[in-house]
């Protein structure tokens, strides 16, 4: 065959299979975190004594329904994360297919967060131990974000400061 003709003939084809094709729509962003704090009074809330823990190890299990045209499928993802300086851990999860937590209310997906090990040696007995969210905090459809926040998490010292937090 003449090759002039094959390329046309190989063109018109490839030009076919691509008139149809959308652009792909980008999947979310989902976004998890929270903060951990140490409980000085011991009470299980933050109180003025109270102060971000830094250096704290969080585990985080998320788990996701991802749904295609044929099945519906469980992402589950588990990670450890340390705390920034300001005591927030943060898990950034990049688009996944078939998840689109942003576009679809009916996805039900949740996170849990536990208290692993914090480097603190003034504070450090777990208060709080883990956290559980199915609930998004943050919505965006023009971002595509989802961000999940999870309650505190808090560890405490081996003992009660009186002097601070009174008897």
């Amino acid at each position: 065959m003449n090759p002039i003709i094959l390329y046309v003939i190989s063109s018109l084809f490839l030009n076919s299979l691509f008139l149809g094709v959308e652009p792909a729509k980008p999947n979310s962003q989902i976004i998890v975190m929270g903060f951990v704090y140490c409980d000085i009074c011991s009470n299980n809330s933050f109180s003025r004594h109270s102060y971000f823990l830094p250096d704290a190890e969080v585990r985080i299990d998320c788990k996701f329904k991802a749904i295609s045209r044929k099945t519906v499928e469980q992402i589950s993802i588990s990670v450890n994360r340390t705390t920034n300086k300001h005591g927030v851990y943060k898990l950034e999860i990049p688009s996944v297919d078939g998840i689109k937590c942003a576009e679809d209310s009916a996805v039900v997906s949740s996170c849990k967060a536990s208290l692993t090990w914090t480097s603190s040696s003034s504070c450090n007995i777990p208060g709080y131990m883990s956290t559980t969210s199915d609930q998004i905090a943050i919505k965006s459809k023009q971002a595509n974000i989802c961000i999940y926040s999870l309650n505190a998490l808090n560890f405490r010292p081996p003992k009660r400061d009186i002097t601070l937090c009174g008897t």
